[in-house]
């Protein structure tokens, strides 16, 4: 594991056992402890799971966030606690409710009820030039879904992807799904390193990524 964590994210005893951890209210039953930490479960965030993998997401903390498929805002929550301005982009009406409530309590956070599919939708709210992209969509074409909000990322910003086979295809080898999302994605981005999480999630392939220096800001 690696001791690179965010500014803002620690490793904390809870029950005994020394788990990630961010400070903020509670949001999906998670322990919290005196000091207002509470923990990060790993099997429940795919971020989590990066993080506890030791992969390097470049994350420092602070950073301008731009979340896509924020759900009922379980991962994003954590990241709202050590980042700065934090978009959360969510389709699904019932879990975007749920990412008000979370949003109540984190000023830095801009819950948005929007298709990641249609990033013309939200463009004239998310700023561009942010620090962070990261993904967690369960859509076919999530590669197209990438590029398609590259437009939002700084230069030098990092793409964060949590890739789901079966949203992709549900008969072909997930390992194939990963190589053709992969070869997508390098359309526009420079991939830095990849990871299976089936520790904590099944068929899934963690990115990190960076956007390639002649990539665009183009309307796809």
């Amino acid at each position: 594991m690696s001791p690179d964590l965010p500014a803002g994210v620690e490793r904390r005893d809870f029950d005994g056992r020394e788990r990630l951890a961010t400070r903020g209210e509670t949001v999906y039953g998670e322990p919290r402890d005196d000091g207002g930490w509470r923990a990060w479960d790993a099997g429940r965030s795919k971020l989590g799971a990066m993080l506890e993998l030791g992969m390097d997401t470049g994350l420092d903390g602070g950073e301008g966030v731009l979340y896509l498929g924020a759900a009922a805002g379980t991962t994003v929550s954590h990241v709202a606690d050590f980042a700065g301005p934090t978009y959360a982009v969510e389709f699904a009406p019932r879990p975007a409710r749920d990412l008000l409530d979370v949003a109540a309590s984190r000023s830095n956070l801009f819950p948005l009820l929007k298709d990641a599919r249609a990033p013309e939708t939200y463009a004239h709210v998310v700023e561009s030039g942010l620090d962070c992209l990261i993904q967690d969509v369960a859509t076919r074409g999530q590669a197209a879904v990438a590029l398609r909000n590259r437009r939002f990322l700084a230069s030098d910003g990092r793409f964060l992807a949590a890739i789901k086979a079966r949203s992709e295809d549900v008969l072909e080898a997930p390992d194939d799904v990963f190589d053709g999302v992969l070869e997508e994605l390098r359309e526009e981005y420079e991939i830095l390193d990849t990871r299976r999480l089936d520790r904590f999630h099944d068929d899934h392939l963690a990115v990190v990524a960076e956007p390639l220096e002649s990539s665009g800001d183009d309307a796809r």
